[in-house]
Order: C-alpha cells, then sequence, then structure tokens
C-alpha cells in the first residue's frame, strides 16, 4: 500500500511539473508575440535563445526578419496552442495562428531550458493540412 501512495504522489508531482513547465512556455511565446503587436523588438529579442541572438546580431534585424518573414507571428489575428511535446532535446510547443487575412498557419516554437528561463530557439510553419479555416 506504502508503494502505491508512493507511486500515485510521484505522478500527480510530475503531472504538476509538466503542467508548470507549459505554462512558462506559453507565457514566454505570449509575451513575444505581445512585444511585436507593439513594435517592442527589444523585449521581442529578449525571448529569444543565445543562439537567435548571435544570428541577428541586434533587435532591429531580428524585428525586420519577424515582420518580413512571419507576418502571422509578428501581427496574428488570434493564437491557440496546440500540444507540447519533445523534439530533439528541446520542447516543440504547436500554435496556431490566423493572420490578419484570415488565413490559418502552424508554427512549431523550439524552446530550451536556460539559466534565465524558457528562450525560443526557432520558429518553423508547419503544413496546416487538415486545420479548418
Amino acid at each position: 500500500m506504502k508503494q502505491i501512495l508512493l507511486m500515485l504522489s510521484l505522478v500527480l508531482g510530475l503531472a504538476g511539473v509538466a503542467r508548470a513547465q507549459e505554462a512558462d512556455i506559453r507565457g514566454v511565446i505570449s509575451g513575444q508575440i505581445a512585444a511585436f503587436q507593439a513594435d517592442d523588438f527589444e523585449t521581442a529579442f529578449d525571448f529569444a535563445s543565445g543562439t537567435i541572438r548571435r544570428l541577428f546580431g541586434t533587435s532591429e534585424n531580428f524585428g525586420r526578419m519577424v515582420r518580413d518573414g512571419y507576418p502571422m507571428v509578428y501581427r496574428p489575428a488570434e493564437v491557440t496552442f496546440l500540444q507540447l511535446g519533445d523534439r530533439a532535446g528541446a520542447k516543440a510547443q504547436r500554435v496556431m495562428m490566423r493572420d490578419g487575412a484570415g488565413a490559418l498557419h502552424v508554427l512549431e516554437y523550439q524552446m530550451i531550458e536556460t539559466e534565465n528561463g524558457w528562450k525560443i530557439n526557432g520558429v518553423r510553419i508547419l503544413d496546416a493540412g487538415g486545420v479548418g479555416a
């Protein structure tokens, strides 16, 4: 009986950690989207990993890339968080976004945990086939 209670406690504890991790990851992505909507590229850049920061060098370069290459992230009309999974040693958060023209896009955010919390290490656009309008 003691072993069953111990296992149940362990499972419930891990579930709580997973929910907190998911909330933290969603908070980072939401924070970056809010910064883009306010044209606050410096704050948006703060949510990026060191690798992304080195790649773009400045918040202005980063903001220009997002504005020109990911308009659905820069100005989403709607954001819906989908599943969180594991991919290649990182967390992968799928997000569905509706752009200003009404088109749906599914993106996968690669998230890494750093000493300063979760950071966005890349975003890729997935095939949105099968996603209703």
